[in-house]
């Protein structure tokens, strides 16, 4: 099976067996135009040709796909939420289904530009790693580019301006999605993530806002972006990240020490599951992932590329799932499509 390149996924970056992808994304909006919440369907077509034309002269973005969200069916859109480029309120993907008009965004490797959601753009960069200055140098870029050919709502006091008070400033987002199964086991993780919500962080699940925390991935992500500069910024979250992995890395050596064989037990366990298993959940997928991901890095199993575990994070979610197999949603036999996908990928990539 062959998936549409994702670099972030395909690529190995710093950190790699701990910190899955590094995102940056920046908040901006149209100046003299209606913030989220007060502006038409006529105001948020308007952005949306001009985002577009904008976009049609950068070249960073030649061959860059544009989606509009509201013209696509249930699955595409979950699709695309899966893959990252999109948040779950601009797809729709919320218990009542409704796209807002004028919702869009436009793919182009690891980056991304969503428009219309609470605020007119969301530009976004996605590298494979721990890679702050890389991605930020990507989304810099980007917003540069942009910024040339779109006016930007700026205050020269309080910086670029926001629909929430949050994303006024920088407009800067930071975040890395790192892997701490260790922590977990040894429940450590508590006090770590009070920590850091102590210093400015906050931590969210695979998906981002509002999304729980599964297969022992956290993202970590700064707060405010008002009051310091993006290197200050980044600097901050590099250094407290850095932290993070030393206590994850600390935490498998009491696990090596303390607790060999329940280790060895619990991820071989999780590889034979997703060997051979007929039917899988996705969230028991996330779990045995983790617990194969940790035994990978322990070196308590074969050495499994990371890429492929980080493939099968997109790959083994519903709608790549029905895509592939051809089915919907509603498929009764999405576990077994699944299983035999974990499969194949796992089949290509084991070593011998």
């Amino acid at each position: 099976m062959t998936l549409e390149r994702m670099p972030w996924l395909e690529e190995v970056g710093p950190e790699a067996d701990l910190v899955v992808s590094t995102r940056i994304r920046l908040a901006r909006n149209v100046a003299d135009r209606p913030f989220w919440g007060r502006n038409t369907a006529v105001d948020r077509e308007g952005i949306c040709r001009l985002v577009e034309t904008a976009a049609a002269e950068v070249p960073e973005l030649a061959g860059a796909t544009w989606h509009r969200l509201d013209g696509l069916p249930r699955l595409t859109r979950l699709w695309l939420h899966e893959r990252q480029v999109t948040s779950r309120e601009l797809a729709g993907l919320d218990p009542s289904g409704r796209v807002r008009s004028g919702a869009a965004v436009l793919v182009a490797g690891g980056r991304a530009i969503m428009v219309n959601e609470e605020d007119h753009l969301r530009i976004q960069a996605l590298v494979p790693g721990f890679a702050t200055t890389a991605a930020y140098g990507q989304a810099e870029r980007l917003d540069g580019e942009l910024g040339h050919r779109i006016s930007f709502a700026f205050h020269p006091e309080f910086g670029y301006l926001s629909a929430c008070p949050t994303n006024v400033g920088t407009g800067l987002r930071a975040s890395v999605l790192i892997h701490l199964p260790a922590l977990v086991l040894t429940r450590e993780i508590g006090k770590v993530l009070q920590g850091l919500a102590q210093v400015g962080l906050t931590h969210r699940g695979l998906w981002g806002e509002g999304s729980e925390v599964r297969g022992n991935l956290f993202q970590l992500s700064n707060q405010t972006t008002l009051g310091k500069s993006e290197a200050e910024l980044l600097d901050h979250l590099g250094r407290l990240v850095t932290e993070v992995i030393g206590h994850e890395r600390r935490a498998r050596d009491v696990l090596r020490r303390d607790a060999t064989v329940l280790v060895e037990d619990r991820v071989w366990r999780a590889w034979g599951l997703l060997r051979h298993a007929r039917v899988l959940a996705f969230e028991e997928t996330l779990n045995l992932l983790s617990g194969v991901r940790l035994g990978v890095g322990m070196g308590v199993l074969p050495p499994v590329p990371m890429t492929t575990l980080n493939r099968l994070l997109v790959a083994a979610q519903d709608a790549h799932v029905a895509r592939e197999a051809e089915t919907g949603l509603d498929d009764e036999a999405l576990p077994a499509h699944r299983a035999r996908l974990v499969q194949r990928l796992l089949d290509e990539e084991e070593p011998r």
